[in-house]
């Protein structure tokens, strides 16, 4: 249970950063998930897709469940027991459920929740090992049973919160990965929701596919950017409501070689 709220320090070595003070719960039932290990090697994979969280994977805000939690009430319900319809985004478990069955996917999450949210959920629903690496701010309990957050990085983009940079990381992410297998991937995805999404999107290029959701804060940035300059804005923008809207896109270009 949380039992004060969070608020900044600037006295840590690392920088400003968050206290919140938590009971760890243990939850337990069937995986809604499946676990699947990719089909092909590594190096063979043809497609690498990107994925936010809050509002994306779940149809929550982890971090503002936690803010407005009260001292000495229970953690949201969501979080005690997140394989409850309508909070994990069931949409994107069907995207999850297809990615393993076809194992040509390299998933990477990239989000401005926390490490310790992200991993417990991942790890509850049965779809962490479908994460090939997940980026965002690390979480961890201090001597005092307090949960800390620190900041992902330092950056200078003045398009993003200070921080995290998601252009950053998708950049540095996909020439890591090209060193490593030796070539590009086929084609990149991205999904996700919220205004700090919108900046990996300006470094995709025109085999590559943006997944926004469809009202929400990405989907206007897109519309607006591609209206200004639209030779700028250079992937495919598919709008997703529903599983079946990202689904049937991969399904189209998993088809094409």
């Amino acid at each position: 249970m949380i039992v004060e709220e969070p608020h900044n320090s600037s006295d840590a070595p690392h920088g400003p950063h968050r206290i919140l003070t938590v009971q760890v719960l243990t939850v337990t039932g069937s995986p809604t998930a499946q676990q699947l290990a990719s089909h092909l090697p590594a190096t063979l994979l043809r497609f690498l897709i990107f994925f936010d969280f809050d509002e994306t994977i779940v149809d929550e805000n982890s971090d503002d469940a936690v803010v407005q939690a009260a001292p000495g009430r229970q953690l949201p319900g969501w979080l005690k027991d997140s394989y409850q319809p309508g909070h994990y985004n069931e949409h994107m478990q069907r995207v999850l459920t297809y990615m393993a069955e076809q194992g040509d996917f390299e998933a990477v999450l990239v989000s401005d929740a926390n490490t310790y949210f992200i991993e417990a959920w991942l790890r509850r629903v049965g779809a962490r090992q479908l994460f090939q690496k997940l980026f965002t701010n690390p979480a961890a309990f201090n001597g005092s049973g307090r949960l800390v957050l620190l900041p992902h990085h330092s950056h200078d983009c003045g398009r993003c919160p200070e921080n995290m940079c998601k252009q950053v990381i998708v950049r540095d992410y996909m020439a890591q990965r090209e060193k490593e297998r030796g070539r590009p991937f086929q084609r990149v995805f991205y999904v996700g929701d919220g205004a700090n999404d919108f900046c990996p999107l300006l470094i995709l290029g025109p085999m590559d596919t943006v997944f926004p959701r469809r009202n929400y804060p990405i989907h206007k940035l897109i519309a607006e950017a591609q209206e200004a300059r639209p030779t700028v804005f250079k992937p495919t923008v598919v709008p997703w409501a529903s599983g079946e809207d990202v689904v049937d896109q991969l399904k189209r270009l998993a088809e094409e070689r």
